[in-house]
């Protein structure tokens, strides 16, 4: 066994697994290790947070932490090595391999050497032909070698290495001898004209923040605008102090406020950067209706305090959204033709027998919808229990991938927040989604006369390629009906 066989053996290199369904980067939020540390086979090393949700990562090794390839905050591509361990610290010191130029913590910064990969391969093969020297024609003259060599870099996907400039006698003399350019900062090269030099993670990063690359100074070798430079061009910074000297002030426009200092730009990514890109999609892909009405849900609050004071209900969490989300099942138990999906590539309606009831949830990295799983044959018991570990979840940014996929409908509860109702948008392959607002005292006409009655609002949202009118509002119309007189839990269930 050679000496960088076992090099390698005793190092080993964790990478970013896909933590969800397809998704192909996620952001490192909190490393819990350290180098030096001792870890062991499945303990968590770190949090990260993919398009929907906040994941802990277990090491599949055991040993001493050698290296953290990335730092925290940054997103990282599925497949890239982010830790590296080394799995028999005894054996004395050793070098660490090297970290692949798309893995390393700076990997647009590694210079390319020989084949380099690409999306697609591994480009050209170095080219082991060479072309015969081009005899200069009269009058023409000979193209520099720098610019010879930034063009077969830029060919070659890097820039040319830095040489200095050959001057080209020109037709004419100029009559003063031109300017001298300024000299390029410390640590940067000048780029070959043409194309920005960046690798596609850079490219993509520059395009999802909105930065050109043409206006960016890189700080990379040869020239490569790296992932620190587009976050530099991404952040505000104070104008850096000019020479002393006449300072020339425009007066502002009377009325004029300066609103650019009082702004804040924030980065969208994550799971708001995936919420906003399936509410934009379902929004236009799924033509929404939706309708209102407004129940008289008094017999349904007082049954929510009697539930609480029932010994099979002891221990879990009730309230009147355990029974809304009772009523919402019971209903389509009544209209199964209403929970469907619609299959776009088959041109079909796929009806589901079962129902994966959705809970929107907001939390501190953005809106999120897991669900009950086969929620429609569950127990009230059984209901308010999962109910009450999918919201403790949600609250602690532990909800996983697969807890939000496969929904069927969803409930929104705007309520909480004082809002009488909403016009809520279909989460994405979902039939319907009700939003149940806040209950309120107010004057109601109940049994001939005027009284004060706990009154609240419903809306359902639904796919009309689904739900027509009729089966809509019967749907709706059930959720009150029960909402309004809770014992038809027992007599329609």
């Amino acid at each position: 066994m050679t000496a960088s066989t076992a090099n390698a053996q005793r190092f080993r290199e964790f990478k970013m697994p896909d933590v969800g369904e397809g998704l192909t980067e996620a952001e490192i939020l909190k490393w819990y290790v350290q180098p030096g540390d001792t870890v062991t086979d499945g303990q968590v090393v770190c949090e990260v947070e993919t398009a929907k949700a906040a994941v802990e990562l277990p090491i599949p090794y055991t040993g001493v932490v050698h290296e953290l390839r990335f730092g925290e905050g940054v997103t990282v591509d599925v497949g890239t090595a982010i830790i590296a361990i080394d799995t028999d610290p005894g054996a004395g010191p050793a070098e660490a391999p090297a970290a692949a130029p798309q893995e390393a913590a700076a990997d647009e910064e590694a210079e390319p050497q020989g084949r380099q990969a690409v999306l697609v391969g591994y480009g050209a093969a170095p080219s082991s032909t060479k072309r015969r020297a081009r005899k200069p024609q009269p009058g023409v003259p000979a193209q520099p070698e720098p610019a010879k060599a930034a063009l077969q870099a830029e060919l070659n996907g890097r820039a040319a290495p830095a040489a200095p400039a050959t001057p080209v006698a020109p037709a004419v003399q100029p009559a003063q001898p031109a300017p001298a350019a300024p000299a390029a900062p410390a640590g940067s090269a000048v780029p070959a004209a043409g194309r920005p030099l960046a690798k596609p993670p850079v490219r993509k990063l520059a395009k999802d923040l909105g930065i050109d690359l043409a206006t960016i100074l890189p700080t990379g070798p040869d020239g490569i605008i790296t992932r620190e430079d587009v976050h530099a061009a991404a952040t505000p910074t104070a104008a850096p102090a000019e020479a002393p000297g006449p300072v020339a002030v425009a007066a502002a426009e009377p009325g004029t406020v300066d609103t650019a200092a009082r702004e804040r730009r924030v980065p969208v990514k994550g799971v708001r950067k995936a919420t906003a890109q399936a509410m934009v999609a379902s929004a236009f892909t799924a033509p929404h209706v939706t309708e209102f009405i407004t129940v008289d849900v008094t017999r349904t609050m007082k049954l929510v305090q009697e539930l609480k004071q029932d010994p099979d209900m002891a221990g879990l969490r009730v309230n009147p959204l355990l029974l809304v989300a009772k009523a919402f099942l019971v209903a389509l138990k009544r209209h199964p033709e209403a929970n469907a999906a619609w299959d776009e590539a088959n041109q079909e309606i796929v009806y589901k027998d079962y129902v994966n009831l959705g809970i929107a949830a907001a939390t501190p990295r953005g809106l999120i919808v897991p669900n009950i799983k086969d929620a429609g044959a569950k127990t009230l018991p059984q209901l308010a229990s999962e109910l009450g570990d999918l919201v403790a979840t949600a609250r602690e940014g532990k909800t996983s991938p697969a807890a939000m996929a496969g929904g069927t409908v969803t409930i929104t509860n705007v309520g909480v927040f004082g809002v009488d109702t909403g016009t809520p948008i279909l989460n994405p392959g979902e039939s319907a989604i009700l939003a149940f607002g806040a209950v309120k005292l107010q004057p109601w006409v109940h049994k001939g006369k005027v009284k004060a009655r706990q009154v609240t609002t419903l809306a359902l949202s639904f796919d009309h390629r689904l739900v027509d009118g009729e089966l809509g509002s019967k749907l709706l119309a059930d959720v009150a009906a029960i909402l309004e007189r809770p014992k038809r839990l027992i007599t329609w269930g």
